[in-house]
């Protein structure tokens, strides 16, 4: 079995992150299989060059290692492309020319688990509209929820099997204006790509998969398992972020923590 750990270096590891790394380290190792580190870094104005090797030193002090050099996103920029033009071949996908306030500006737009959902404002534009619009405005690229298949699921070992709801987050962006792709679609490239055959992950996510396998289908890539864990909290019980940075692996190491006294707190 193959597992990835996929962090974003836009900021120090936390306790959160060390329990999505060694849950995923330890599925592997259940299995005799591998485990892979990657670098979600598409987000390019928030990355920091530092914070990949604080993240890879962080986590060898707590015992976990990769196989391989860890792939970083930003270098198979044109493997997502490829992958968004068949969607824009097989009618899926459509260009989207709202700026973010004018959707933020949206009063009566649906309303989905992670927030409103984009209404399709640019869904029924005509080729005529489009052309004129592109003239000034760069699009995104948004899938056209509608045409995902009903008869989809996926299992978690968590959850169970899980019926697809095509429409559960909308018309999610798959390609930004400014880097030709997003986390759903470089995340299941990439999944698929490296032959993960365990996707673990906070529950944050669960709702994110439900993307994921239509763009599995799609794309004609296998269907992986999932684990979507519970997400760590800090003394007030809420999600921990980047900027706890109390939480951080590398306060706990200057604090003089151990990587054992570490793992035993999550």
């Amino acid at each position: 079995m193959t597992t990835r750990f996929a962090p974003s270096p836009t900021g120090l590891l936390h306790l959160g992150h060390a329990y999505s790394a060694q849950v995923a380290y330890e599925r592997a190792r259940e299995s005799s299989g591998e485990f892979l580190l990657r670098f979600e870094d598409i987000d390019h104005t928030r990355v920091r060059e530092e914070y990949y090797g604080q993240i890879e030193e962080d986590l060898r002090w707590l015992g976990i290692d990769w196989s391989g050099v860890p792939w970083r996103q930003l270098d198979r920029l044109p493997h997502y492309q490829a992958a968004l033009e068949k969607l824009k071949s097989l009618g899926m996908v459509y260009p989207c020319f709202c700026t973010r306030k004018e959707i933020n500006s949206i009063s009566n737009a649906p309303q989905g688990p992670e927030g409103p959902l984009y209404p399709g404002t640019c869904r029924m534009l005509s080729a005529g509209d489009i052309l004129e619009a592109s003239k000034t405005t760069e699009p995104a690229w948004r899938l056209d929820s509608r045409k995902g298949a009903t008869a989809l699921s996926f299992v978690d070992r968590i959850h169970g099997r899980i019926a697809v709801a095509p429409t559960l987050l909308g018309d999610v962006i798959l390609a930004r204006k400014d880097i030709g792709t997003s986390y759903h679609l470089a995340v299941v490239v990439d999944d698929a790509a490296q032959e993960i055959d365990l996707i673990t992950r906070g529950e944050d996510l669960l709702s994110s998969t439900h993307v994921h396998r239509i763009l599995q289908d799609l794309l004609g890539y296998p269907e992986p398992e999932y684990e979507h864990h519970r997400l760590i909290g800090n003394a007030s019980g809420e999600r921990l972020a980047k900027r706890d940075d109390a939480a951080s692996i590398k306060g706990m190491r200057d604090a003089g923590m151990t990587p054992s006294e570490v793992l035993k707190s999550l």
